[in-house]
């Protein structure tokens, strides 16, 4: 039963009493979702603070 064959011909159902929602309508309630809530904020932080520590060490030309 495992192939959905009890239910794979059925018509998608579709609400007789609430409007049909666009796609763009329904991509729209996901948008504003952050799952790492200050990830951005927390790697802006992280590559200032290596571009200072970069920033204070000797330069040589050793390659």
């Amino acid at each position: 039963m495992s192939d959905y064959s009890d239910i794979i011909d059925h018509p998608h159902y579709q609400s007789k009493t609430r409007p049909h929602m666009s796609m763009y309508d329904r991509a729209a309630q996901f948008s504003p979702f952050a799952a790492l809530t200050g990830y951005e904020e927390q790697v802006e932080d992280a590559a200032k603070e290596e571009t200072d520590r970069m920033n204070l060490l000797p330069y040589t030309d050793d390659v």
